[in-house]
């Protein structure tokens, strides 16, 4: 970022929080980001939050489920509550999640300069592992907070290195026996505002620096298990080969051309290998598909046929394969006369649907009134240390949500 004019005071907070925030979690060697659910970079971000909540005079706390709040007003029924994330996929970008969180700050800042006086509550959260790095599901923060995900299911999850998300709360010095549905949390929601770089370019192509949500497609996660049998990479015969590498690579071809034939996106990002030895064949492979369309009978037609694909390239190949479904969201409508009155009130702002999950969405289908802006995104680039916002494009963000958070409040 820039440093704004002084004549700004409203660049000039968000650049100051921008700053301070921008080197938790960054990795030198590829400028991406790791801040991982619960690890030292996500803990400095949870300290960042708080140090940022304090210094402006705002109530923080904790909930049951691991989310911060940071309220303006005592908490309480009928708040306005803005923010995003903190943590990143493996080398992520800066701006998905903690956008949301700075530009919230930063709005709080700009209301107080313009001296506006809420009459209801405002609050600022930062939900925990929405990207879902860690553990394997997204938004367990949000999720856990709407009963979405189960207390037992959530505490056995498990990272890569085996440890559950139960030893890792105890780890970390969370008191985990209250996991789970928030209905005190949830009931002091009114409105929900998420804020958020978009992950695509149609802002570029409407020349707008701001846009609303209409909906999310449908999305979810599958665990593929192919297990077959370890043996020497030099002197086995293909013929008495059970290898689970080639029933997975076959599984990720049929992915990619059942998803182009229904304009839908399938997507096997994570890979993890046993033995995991240049020289042996692998005794088992398991990917996790991620996968989205735009409507829920094309996702399930979709899965269902990868899933048939790797049955068959299982049987080719002698080897076991389990497919386990590990998150589902349906398709998520974001509340229309919330969305239009935001619209109409930012000049009109562009309406554009999202293939991406967000906490909004979580929240949204709980039947919470939910809302979401989007950031333009100059490269469209996001999940990347190539994702970028311009500067203008920030504060013309900020200054929104700004609006939005003092037409909602007073």
């Amino acid at each position: 970022m820039n440093v704004p004019a002084q004549s700004d005071p409203g660049a000039s907070s968000f650049d100051s929080l921008w700053t301070s925030l921008l080197p938790i979690g960054r990795n030198g060697a590829t400028g991406g980001y790791r801040r991982f659910a619960w690890q030292d970079a996500d803990m400095q971000c949870r300290e960042w939050f708080r140090g940022q909540a304090e210094s402006r005079g705002l109530d923080v706390e904790r909930d049951r489920n691991g989310n911060l709040w940071a309220w303006w007003g005592s908490p309480g029924p009928g708040a306005i509550v803005t923010g995003s994330h903190l943590d990143s996929v493996p080398d992520g970008g800066a701006y998905d999640g903690p956008l949301g969180i700075v530009s919230a700050f930063a709005a709080i800042d700009l209301l107080r300069l313009r001296g506006v006086r809420p009459s209801r509550p405002i609050a600022v959260v930062a939900f925990s592992d929405e990207e879902g790095a860690r553990f394997g599901v997204a938004c367990i923060g949000s999720r856990l907070m709407t009963g979405e995900l189960g207390r037992e299911r959530a505490l056995a999850l498990r990272d890569d290195d085996g440890l559950t998300l139960a030893e890792t709360l105890t780890k970390a010095g969370v008191d985990h026996g209250a996991l789970g549905r928030d209905d005190e949390s949830l009931a002091r929601i009114g409105t929900f505002v998420e804020l958020h770089v978009e992950q695509g370019r149609g802002l570029v192509d409407l020349d707008r620096s701001v846009g609303v949500a209409t909906s999310i497609w449908p999305h979810g996660r599958w665990r593929f298990d192919f297990t077959g049998e370890a043996n020497h990479a030099g002197t086995t015969l293909p013929q008495d080969r059970r290898d689970p590498m080639q029933a997975f690579a076959g599984t990720v071809l049929a992915a990619r051309t059942a998803a182009a034939s229904r304009d839908a996106r399938a997507t096997f990002g994570r890979v993890l290998i046993d033995p995991n030895g240049t020289n042996a064949i692998p005794s088992a492979v398991t990917g996790w598909l991620d996968a989205r369309a735009r409507d829920e009978a094309t996702l399930d037609d979709l899965v269902a046929d990868i899933g048939a694909a790797a049955t068959a390239s299982g049987e080719a190949d002698r080897v076991g394969v389990a497919v386990t479904s590990e998150s589902y969201t349906p398709v998520t409508t974001f509340d229309p006369a919330l969305r239009d009155g935001i619209a109409t009130l930012l000049d009109r702002a562009p309406l554009l649907p999202t293939a991406a999950g967000h906490d909004a969405g979580v929240l949204a289908t709980a039947g919470v009134p939910t809302a979401m802006l989007f950031v333009r995104n100059p490269t469209g680039v996001s999940h990347s240390p190539e994702e970028h916002a311009e500067d203008v494009d920030c504060l013309a963000g900020t200054d929104a949500l700004a609006s939005v958070l003092a037409d909602l409040a007073c």
